[in-house]
């Protein structure tokens, strides 16, 4: 059986000129195919729907998507939800939801994931990632994960980065010493890949999986 989206839905999508099938375009853009962008707007349905069912993810529903909390802040999230929202005008809105979570396909290219991966530790989107970003970014991820640290082990990690990624010297990572890091160093991308989105039509039709199987693997980021 095919996948069709209703005009509700295709409204929903975004703004196309009228001929065009707004979820062919985004099977155009991302990894998915039709069938899978079906899914995925069940999945933002919900998400878009937590707090206020206005069709569109606010900060405080992505928060509550990925931790279970809204009014808990974390930088990480911050980044991503930044990320995704490309209009910068503070929700997200299902396109930039799809094309967002393209970027963690399996089959996403590695250069497009370690450039995504380099937006989000450049904090102050100066275009460099510099050594107090990264310093923010572990104590973030460690408080996250509950982890303490001492500043001399945090210290250690950052020099040893900068020692093998600053290719220049000058103390701050730009987008091409940050691809050459990340080839060398192809575990750093490892949380950029959430596996259940290589096939998420086959997982709902044979398993009648939830939605919440994909908030689980976004929530292990």
């Amino acid at each position: 059986m095919g996948c069709s989206f209703s005009k509700q839905r295709q409204r929903l999508i975004g703004h196309h000129k009228q001929e065009e099938d707004p979820a062919a375009v985004l099977a155009v853009q991302t990894c998915f195919d039709i069938c899978d962008i079906e899914v995925l707007y069940e999945l933002f349905k919900k998400l878009s729907s937590s707090i206020v069912d206005d069709g569109l993810i606010s900060k405080e529903e992505f928060q509550l998507g990925l931790f279970g909390n809204s009014k808990k802040r974390n930088l990480f999230a911050d980044r991503i939800f930044d990320l995704f929202d490309s209009g910068k005008d503070g929700v997200i809105e299902f396109g930039e939801f799809v094309r967002g979570l393209s970027v963690f396909h399996p089959a996403a290219p590695q250069p497009q994931k370690a450039a995504f991966a380099f937006r989000l530790h450049d904090i102050r989107q100066s275009g460099f990632i510099e050594r107090d970003e990264v310093r923010e970014m572990i104590v973030a991820l460690l408080s996250e994960s509950q982890l303490v640290f001492s500043d001399d082990i945090i210290q250690l990690i950052i020099d040893k980065a900068f020692q093998e990624a600053d290719l220049k010297g000058d103390g701050k990572i730009d987008p091409d010493e940050w691809q050459q890091f990340v080839a060398r160093n192809p575990s750093l991308l490892r949380n950029m890949t959430i596996p259940h989105l290589k096939d998420l039509n086959k997982e709902f039709r044979n398993f009648e999986l939830s939605p919440d199987f994909i908030e689980d693997d976004i929530r292990n980021l």
